[in-house]
């Protein structure tokens, strides 16, 4: 199964996003393991496939790729602010691939 996670400042304005990628898997017809974090546990979910971060928090994106062993991306702005959590679940789909 795969695993994306979801990083942000608290882990709430993500949580609603995953929500979204979540109706998108099941209409996929895909199982997978989507959760969201605040980027102070970023570092409890090292089984994951691919780490998203929030807009909010980029500035942490070279940081986490050096110091971690899988893909991590920032969620693109737009598609974080209206909470299209099919173009999101994509993505990650396409980079974990």
């Amino acid at each position: 199964m795969k695993k994306i996670l979801l990083a942000c400042a608290g882990g709430f304005s993500t949580s609603m996003l995953v929500a979204k990628m979540k109706e998108a898997a099941k209409e996929k017809g895909e199982e997978i393991w989507i959760d969201a974090v605040g980027d102070s546990d970023i570092e409890e979910h090292l089984d994951s496939d691919i780490i998203l971060l929030g807009p909010q928090i980029a500035h942490r994106l070279e940081d986490l790729r050096e110091s971690l062993s899988m893909p991590v991306f920032v969620i693109e702005s737009l598609d974080y602010g209206t909470m299209n959590g099919t173009a999101v679940l994509d993505f990650a789909l396409k980079e974990i691939k």
